[in-house]
């Protein structure tokens, strides 16, 4: 399991949260990592801060209730965890929760994702802590599987144009296969690559290319980038079960729709930064797999990723 040592749930005290809980006492154990949970709410008017004592207590309260049940369903005695709680109330949750990160070096956030009512995508908030979040953010929805059985699928995009992108890929196939072994066994890797030039030339604006050279352009195309796909995977060394969905397609439609067939419970993911955009770390195909997903989400940055929120 990758070296996480210090992990942050996100609580907003108004549901069960167990699953989310679960996800993050899981790797807490797995990682002999500390645990805190960060419950974010609005601050109370004026003419009711009397009740502050109270509205916080209770806050606690419905934490305390979530990690009972997350312990149990996990086999675990809540009694002999030392779970740190925090209520933090004010405005701009996310830039909240973006600052403790900093301020006391988290290397993960967890939590459930905002509105489970919601079956595809993610809101708001959720949306900002994937984009200026500088640690790892896992948005956990109820598994489809028992967490023995959980199905993990990792996006990789091969075609590395620097170190940080490298990094990022081997990063992503290292943890993926931990995540994987302590699930279903099998790590499903999925890459998507384009020959976007084929509608326009076979179709649209020919230029005296015949279908046939056309087809041999797009099958050497595709066979470049299985091997740079390859030579990623041998440079993680990752082994065990492998099933690997290589195909010619975009891969905001593909990824959703191989999530929803094959009932994945987890999709990690990378996000490159835009350049010249401050606190905007995904570009419009990352963002447009996101709104699709029906699952979990593990989402990891470049290390150079400096995020543009503050420390308070």
């Amino acid at each position: 399991m990758h070296n996480f040592r210090h992990i942050l749930f996100v609580s907003h005290g108004l549901e069960d949260e167990s699953d989310g809980l679960q996800q993050a006492l899981s790797v807490a154990r797995a990682c002999s990592a500390t645990l805190k949970v960060f419950a974010v709410c609005p601050r109370l008017p004026k003419d009711l801060r009397e009740y502050g004592q109270v509205y916080e207590k209770g806050l606690v309260s419905a934490v305390q209730q979530s990690l009972a049940s997350a312990c149990e369903k996990l086999g675990l005695d809540a009694n002999q965890l030392s779970v740190e709680i925090e209520v933090n109330c004010g405005s701009t949750p996310a830039e909240r929760i973006i600052q403790q990160v900093l301020g006391d070096g988290f290397d993960m956030v967890v939590k459930s994702v905002e509105g489970k009512e919601r079956l595809k995508g993610f809101m708001a908030m959720d949306m900002e802590l994937l984009r200026k979040c500088p640690c790892p953010v896992w948005l956990s929805r109820p598994s489809k599987h028992a967490n023995r059985e959980a199905r993990v699928l990792v996006a990789i995009d091969p075609e590395c144009e620097n170190s940080d992108a490298y990094d990022l890929a081997i990063r992503l196939l290292r943890l993926s296969r931990a995540l994987a072994d302590d699930g279903s066994g099998t790590l499903h890797i999925v890459s998507c690559w384009d020959y976007d030039v084929d509608a326009y030339l076979r179709h649209r604006f020919p230029i005296g290319i015949s279908d046939e050279e056309l087809d041999k352009a797009v099958e050497a195309a595709g066979s470049r980038h299985r091997a740079k796909l390859d030579v990623l995977i041998k440079a993680s060394g990752i082994g065990g079960d492998l099933e690997i969905h290589h195909t010619i397609a975009r891969p905001d439609r593909f990824i959703p729709l191989l999530v929803d067939e094959r009932h994945f419970d987890l999709l990690v993911m990378g996000t490159v930064a835009r350049t010249g955009i401050p606190g905007f770390i995904m570009g419009n195909t990352a963002e447009n797999i996101l709104q699709k997903v029906s699952c979990s989400l593990l989402a990891l940055k470049p290390v150079s990723f400096v995020s543009p929120v503050g420390h308070e």
